[in-house]
């Protein structure tokens, strides 16, 4: 990751954004999740958009398919933040609009992923980037 300091506080440039960002805890936690979905999962830079609109509220990451459908939400916290049901209904929340088939909740060294569709399954793993495709 490439970061600068401004102003004595700490920036990473963020691929997604295409910008310089503040360096924050739960920065650090997205940053190197999604680098690591695309190294070691094979999700596609250009199918992962960052900070993405809904209606007044900020999904953390959405992850699309080849036609550009959304299919996943992904909802990150500080590695301090805990994991609870207020994260997993703000990430329902999101969901109420783009109706995707995975979710993944992670703070750095915690993942909640789940299938959603038809049915929540709890996963073990997070599936790779031609999984969520069929």
């Amino acid at each position: 990751m490439k970061t600068r300091q401004i102003d004595n506080k700490e920036y990473v440039f963020c691929e997604w954004r295409r910008k310089f960002v503040r360096l924050t805890p739960e920065e650090w936690v997205r940053q190197t999740f999604l680098t690591r979905l695309m190294t070691d999962y094979g999700y596609p830079k250009e199918k992962i958009a960052v900070e993405v609109f809904l209606g007044g509220k900020r999904a953390d990451a959405v992850v699309y398919g080849e036609a550009l459908q959304p299919l996943m939400i992904i909802e990150f916290k500080a590695e301090t933040v805990a994991l609870t049901q207020k994260t997993l209904d703000q990430a329902a929340v999101y969901n109420r609009q783009l109706h995707v088939p995975y979710l993944i909740l992670h703070n750095g060294p915690t993942s909640i992923l789940a299938q959603i569709e038809p049915d929540v399954v709890f996963l073990n793993e997070i599936p790779i980037y031609s999984k969520l495709l069929n």
